[in-house]
């Protein structure tokens, strides 16, 4: 197969229904003669913020000199993106080979869509001799193709109800899932909130003799009074470092960054190096495309056949934000950190999600909605995401059938001095992405 090819049958293993259990995959692992098992990992879950801690931590680890693996999932346009080594994609030759292998050894046999990407990537990195693999959990903890792995550490950001059909109906069941990434000996830094959640990541901690470090106990971050470009980090060890670079938007970009340099304090115990200068660097140059993106284009552009774009310029926000959770943080960097004259809402999301609630929260904000449905058999209609908003709403309402469409609308709608936020759905990000700033990967 060719990568086109390898691609293609990657996409066919979608058609397997999830499948949450680690016996597959370790009996897969062993046909493959174990790539994890020397693997120097840190395992990342929780609900929100994976990402963003994965994508800091990687950065200030490339930062340090160290050949630094990340895999991360979902992504926004090219399957590639799932796969980085110091911030370069995995190259499509590499990608197709290594499908390859595993469809050689699968031989017919069925493994999901996950389970076979992050073999991929645990081939990958294990040949490629990373000093560290930085795996982000697909969904839940326990049972999830990544717990395969003894990490060198595991961080747990934050535990809030998603994937209820899978992980349960009530937050203790859901952060019983979560803590199932917490090993023996293995310390664990977490940001998880006082209540249930904590209580059941620290029953388990005490029950695996895992030392557990809490984010607002143990460590702290606060941003600076003086800009809100900088922040200041309270260590495990009783230390202080002031004015530390923040470069993503976001209140909770503080504690996703102070648990990325939690993580970088206990490597230290273990005798890795990283300066002063690398957690600098590495903070400084931390992008997490998707999640509160912010830019600036021509509307003209973008859509030339729109006869009304007045002034061209056109401030876009793009966020994955799609549970009630990470809407409501999209909500708070709304009210807080973005000024304008109109909040142009360009929404789209999965029709298995909890759409009342999450319109209940953004709708609010927002003087245009425009819904449009992302290209996934999964995707609500226009017409659904409308009967799911609050009767006593103000905003005017547009439908659009392709979010090509649905952009032009909003940019011949709004002027310089509006906001146009694109949310609701990863799906409908990348795709909007796609459209307005092209492909995150190179063609090599």
């Amino acid at each position: 197969m060719d990568y086109q090819q390898a691609w293609e049958f990657l996409d066919r293993l979608q058609f397997f229904k999830i499948k949450l259990g680690l016996e597959s995959m370790n009996t897969f692992l062993a046909r493959l003669g174990n790539p994890h098992n020397d693997l120097p990992c840190i395992h990342i879950g929780g609900t929100n913020g994976k990402g963003s801690v994965g994508a800091t931590l990687s950065s200030i680890l490339s930062a340090a000199g160290y050949r630094t693996g990340f895999y991360t999932s979902p992504h926004l346009s090219s399957v590639r993106e799932r796969f980085a080594i110091n911030d370069e994609y995995i190259p499509k030759k590499d990608f197709a080979r290594l499908i390859n292998r595993i469809a050689k050894v699968l031989d017919g046999d069925q493994i999901t869509y996950f389970e076979c990407t992050t073999t991929l990537a645990m081939l990958w990195f294990a040949e490629q001799n990373v000093d560290f693999a930085i795996l982000e959990v697909g969904m839940g903890g326990r049972l999830d193709a990544t717990n395969v792995v003894t990490p060198l550490l595991s961080i747990i950001t934050n535990v809030s109800m998603d994937h209820e059909q899978y992980l349960g109906e009530t937050l203790q069941q859901v952060a019983v899932e979560k803590a199932g990434i917490i090993k023996p000996g293995v310390p664990v830094v977490s940001a998880v909130a006082a209540g249930v959640t904590e209580e059941v990541i620290s029953r388990q901690c005490e029950k695996k003799n895992a030392p557990l470090f809490l984010y607002g106990r143990d460590f702290s971050g606060q941003r600076s009074k003086t800009s809100a470009d900088l922040f200041h980090y309270s260590g495990i060890h009783k230390t202080r470092t002031n004015n530390l670079p923040i470069a993503m938007k976001g209140h909770y970009q503080i504690s996703n960054a102070s648990l990325a340099l939690a993580a970088t304090e206990l490597l230290r115990d273990k005798k890795f190096t990283v300066s002063t200068k690398a957690i600098q660097t590495g903070l400084r140059k931390t992008r997490w495309p998707g999640r509160l993106e912010s830019f600036f284009l021509d509307a003209e552009a973008i859509c030339p056949k729109n006869k009304n774009t007045s002034g061209n310029r056109r401030h876009f926000l793009l966020d994955g934000a799609h549970n009630p959770a990470g809407v409501a943080a999209l909500q708070k960097a709304l009210a807080e950190e973005f000024p304008r004259d109109r909040l142009i809402l360009l929404w789209g999301a999965m029709a298995d999600k909890d759409l009342k609630t999450t319109l209940a929260e953004i709708s609010p904000l927002a003087d245009i909605i425009i819904f449009t449905s992302p290209r996934s058999e999964r995707s609500a209609t226009g017409e659904q995401l409308e009967k799911c908003l609050p009767e006593n709403r103000d905003c005017q309402v547009i439908l659009t059938d392709s979010v090509h469409n649905g952009i032009c609308e909003a940019c011949r709608i709004s002027t310089k001095k509006d906001l146009i936020c694109v949310a609701g759905s990863l799906y409908l990000v990348g795709e909007a992405r796609q459209i307005l700033l092209g492909e995150l990967v190179d063609n090599g």
